[in-house]
């Protein structure tokens, strides 16, 4: 409502009839205006009232009312009363309805709510010669908040002399207005005057939120503020004038959301429409699955160069100039196809697996390649591709080069491993398999045998026409190392590994050995899952897990499938790699970086996860061989096996999600908190391994590694089952003595079952052999088993029935139940159930735990007892600290007068105490090994004075 551009009457109601009076008059600028004027001056209790029409809401929560009026100055006026006022009162009343007003006493009854008391500012005392009225005050109220429909205005006089000039009737709003990409509609203020009232906004077209809720607020006085959340242009639009998203024109693109700019196509490609979020490739062009929206489209290599061979007998150099044409890249690598052909050409058939490439076969970075372990006199077919990042995408075959050579005459290959077939006091028989490579007839083998406590220098040539041969004229009980090498008409082999064979002491009745060494190329249980697998080849696994889930839950192999990314698809979830957040290195994988991060799954809580990368230039292979651990890992949910949480294939790098535990490997966890866990904690970190192994093993999973540093520990001290990766281990040569056998192969010797380093014989019999070794580390706070004796020496004591002894303060409970896992007949060691079982009857009874294992002085056992050292074999305190593992008290020792091993024999608790070793663990150890050394000073001559 606005009165001063009103010309007819107002037609307000006014009570009583001799108070408001609507005259028309003109404002300070001679416009005619319609007015209210009131003067009762000289009449005793004036309660004059005005009420205006009804005044229609429109949504507005909060009113604004501006007044314009004059008042009197009640000292201009003589004889006034002291009644005389110069102030009104502004009143309003809300209804959702018009309410009549002619005849009624609606303003004296009705529950008006007072505005303000309003005073002018300035009041006249006098009116000019043109009838203008003078000093015009001006004052604008509030008030809120407003529900109903609308509302009427009153205004009373009790005694003034003024004129109202004009009323207005406002409310406030923030305008439509378009910010950071977004729309915000026109938005009414809020009820009261320090109200902000939040607009959402809608991003304009071809744009799309970069943050969340996208909001303004508008304030009491109209105006926006405190922008919140905004929008950008998409993909193949660009920012135009502030708030426009203008398509990319053709020859143009914008790869990603933002506030970019279009970018020219880059070289080789083009767009030919608007809004191109890529460039496509021009014929004959390709992009890499690395490269980005922005580089140049390449094309394949041309084929390597001039090459030339250098053949060795059974070896051969092959060596090639780079192609004349990259492609526009620069990441060229060359691929050996290798066939072994027929002296006609006319069949070539893929060499065999044993081939050695040095450096590698695939992925060649160099323009050289050594190859080795090939067959003498025998033609080869050698193919030199050269690829790039861009030779997958090309219909047409890598370009290559060939190269045809034909080897040499050459002596026979190492003779893989020795068996014993009976012995005696005096002998013993040995057989031998065949080289893999004779390369021609074998002429004859010759063995080299000395006595182990001799030097080498010692040894005995014998000769054999066969694979067996009877060595005579031994000393009874005594251990022979004993190596063969075999000869065709182009000499020797070399000779094999040392082995160790003993004969049988003292004439007493021994069992004769006869073992009959055969390799299993397949367990009976994989056999028959190919043939399962073969049968319904129709029917993914899921189906086939559906159908039979009731029945039995069946662990699947993954290198049974034709294609191994198939079984990653199968058990292993893809994430998407925004959802991962890489924070920190923490280690190194076999094939690349291993961190910690953060996952952030849709719908789910941030978690840690450890997150194994795949290093840049890898192989085909290795990347199956890498994601194989997630295919195997898939099939696994139980809280003491390492959960996968997902893979990243589709990006780079390709990584493996799995849950973060805390505490690390537990062989190490368990070194740097050595002494600190109770017997019942140690004996719960055993229980949750062999829970683990117990599903493992109903599920017909073999695990082949277990091993404390293949269990990860969490911030809780749960155990978990991890590292799935040994069918790698069978294959490949390593460095790692861990498993290294003198057998071939990788194998960890120290925690394998005989069986399984003799066969290669690998079930949940071995798992739990392995797992008794484990029990062992665990209560020897992460000693290495059979401590620094070598993997052959390891493989010769098992075969002598020796087995490990309990460590220190080790519960003869414990380690009985580590003896049952170490029973040589496979049949008899109990199963993972049977120790899950027997583990949590001690835990409900922990007095079983009390009585402690004794370590016997002086070994009974034909092998020194490793975990005592000898201390005639030291020459200092430092030494025998160093070998107890317990340098770090070095100091607290010679600082405090014990320098001297005599000295150190006598110590007890308190001077333990004394010195600074507080940790309860470490006096245990330390104060066994003092025991020891007295026990061994004791038959010594040297004397304890």
């Amino acid at each position: 409502m606005d009165t001063r551009v009103a010309t007819a009457e107002l037609g307000w109601t006014a009570y009583p009839n001799s108070g408001w009076e609507e005259v028309s008059g003109y404002d300070e600028n001679l416009n005619t205006i319609r007015t209210y004027q009131v003067c009762n001056v000289f009449e005793p209790s004036q309660n004059n009232w005005l009420l205006t029409t009804f005044i229609d809401r429109r949504g507005a929560q909060r009113i604004y009312v501006e007044i314009r009026f004059t008042v009197r100055d009640c000292s201009s006026i003589p004889n006034v009363p002291g009644s005389c006022k110069e102030t009104f009162n502004l009143y309003y009343y809300e209804t959702d309805a018009v309410i009549a007003t002619k005849g009624t006493a609606f303003w004296m009854e009705a529950p008006y709510l007072k505005v303000d008391t309003i005073a002018a500012d300035e009041s006249f005392s006098q009116v000019d010669f043109g009838g203008r009225l003078m000093k015009v005050n001006t004052e604008v109220r509030s008030f809120g908040p407003l529900s109903k429909n609308g509302f009427y205005l009153a205004f009373q006089d009790y005694g003034a002399c003024m004129s109202l000039l004009s009323v207005r009737v406002f409310y406030k709003k923030c305008p439509s207005v378009v910010q950071n990409f977004a729309i915000f509609p026109e938005t009414m203020t809020g009820a009261e005057s320090t109200s902000l009232v939040i607009a959402r906004g809608i991003c304009i077209p071809n744009s799309e939120e970069v943050d969340v809720p996208i909001k303004l607020y508008c304030n009491g006085d109209g105006e926006w503020m405190v922008p919140i959340g905004s929008c950008t242009c998409k993909a193949g639009f660009e920012p135009d004038n502030g708030n426009v998203c203008r398509a990319c024109p053709p020859g143009t693109f914008k790869s990603t959301q933002g506030p970019g700019l279009c970018l020219q196509c880059p070289p080789n490609s083009r767009s030919t429409a608007e809004a191109a979020t890529v460039c496509v490739c021009r014929n004959g062009y390709y992009r890499g699955d690395a490269d980005q929206p922005d580089a140049p489209c390449t094309s394949v290599p041309s084929s390597p160069r001039n090459v030339i061979s250098i053949v060795n007998e059974t070896s051969v150099i092959l060596e090639w100039h780079s192609p004349r044409e990259t492609g526009g890249r620069d990441d060229v690598v060359y691929n050996i196809v290798c066939k072994k052909c027929r002296a006609d050409q006319h069949s070539c058939s893929h060499c065999d697996d044993n081939v050695d490439f040095v450096p590698r076969q695939l992925g060649l970075t160099e323009t050289r390649v050594f190859i080795s372990n090939l067959w003498a006199h025998t033609l080869y077919s050698f193919e030199i591709q050269a690829v790039n990042g861009v030779s997958n995408k090309s219909p047409y075959p890598a370009q290559h080069v060939s190269i045809d050579i034909t080897t040499n005459q050459a002596a026979p290959s190492i003779v893989p491993i020795m068996h014993q077939i009976s012995s005696t006091m005096n002998s013993f028989t040995l057989s031998w398999p065949q080289p893999e490579q004779p390369n021609g007839i074998i002429l004859d083998y010759e063995l080299r045998y000395y006595e182990k406590d001799h030097a080498e220098i010692n040894s005995t040539i014998l000769r054999s026409q066969t694979n067996t041969a009877r060595v005579e004229g031994l000393r009874p009980g005594t251990v022979y190392v004993v190596q063969v090498r075999a000869r065709t008409v182009a000499g020797f082999g070399k000779y094999s590994s040392k082995m160790c064979f003993q004969t049988l002491t003292d004439g007493k009745d021994r069992r004769a050995r006869s073992n009959s060494f055969r390799r299993l190329s397949l367990s009976f249980s994989v056999s028959l899952l190919l043939t399962y697998t073969q049968t319904l080849s129709n029917q993914s696994v899921s189906q086939l897990r559906e159908k039979y889930s009731e029945a039995l839950y069946i662990y699947i192999d993954p290198f049974t499938y034709e294609d191994p990314n198939e079984a990653v698809r199968e058990f292993a979830k893809e994430i998407d790699v925004s959802t991962v957040k890489i924070e920190e290195v923490i280690g190194a994988g076999e094939f690349g970086e291993v961190y910690k991060g953060r996952l952030k799954l849709p719908g789910k809580r941030e978690i840690y996860v450890a997150i194994k990368t795949l290093k840049a230039g890898y192989v085909e292979k290795q990347r199956r061989d890498f994601l194989s651990e997630a295919s195997i890992m898939g099939q696994f949910d139980h809280p003491n096996i390492i959960r996968l949480e997902g893979v990243v294939t589709k990006s780079r790098p390709v990584m493996i999600v799995t849950e973060f535990m805390e505490n690390g490997a537990l062989d190490s966890f368990l070194r740097q908190n050595d002494g600190q866990f109770t017997v019942i904690q140690l004996v719960g970190m055993m229980r949750g391994i062999s829970a683990g192994m117990k599903y493992l093993s109903e599920i017909n999973y073999v695990h082949r590694d277990l091993a404390a540093r293949n269990i990860l520990v969490n911030s809780n001290l749960v155990c978990k089952v991890s590292d799935f990766g040994l069918s790698r281990y069978l294959q490949d040569d390593t460095s790692d003595p861990s498993y290294t056998s003198s057998l071939g192969g990788k194998i960890p010797v120290r925690w394998t079952a005989p069986e399984a380093i003799a066969y290669r014989k690998f079930t949940s019999a071995s798992d739990v052999w392995s797992y008794g070794i484990v029990m062992w580390e665990v209560m020897s706070f992460g000693e290495r088993p059979y401590w620094d004796m070598s993997n052959q020496d390891v493989i010769n004591a098992i075969e002598q029935d020796y087995r490990l002894p309990p460590p220190m303060d080790c519960p003869s409970a414990l380690h009985q139940l580590m003896l049952d896992c170490w029973q040589k007949d496979r049949n008899v060691r109990p199963r993972f159930t049977d120790i899950v079982s027997t583990l949590d009857k001690m835990i409900r009874n922990p007095t079983s735990l009390k009585a402690v294992a004794n370590i016997p002085a002086v070994p009974s056992q034909p092998l020194l007892d490793r975990s005592i050292p000898d201390f005639n074999t030291f020459s200092s305190v430092e030494d025998w600290l160093t070998a107890i593992k317990m340098s770090q008290y070095r100091d607290n020792f010679l600082n405090s007068g014990f320098t001297s091993l005599q000295l150190v024999a006598q110590m007890t608790s308190e001077d333990l105490l004394r010195i600074g070793v507080t940790l309860a663990g470490h006096q245990k150890k330390i104060l066994s090994n003092i025991q020891s050394m007295r026990v061994q000073m004791s038959q010594s001559p040297i004397s304890m004075a």
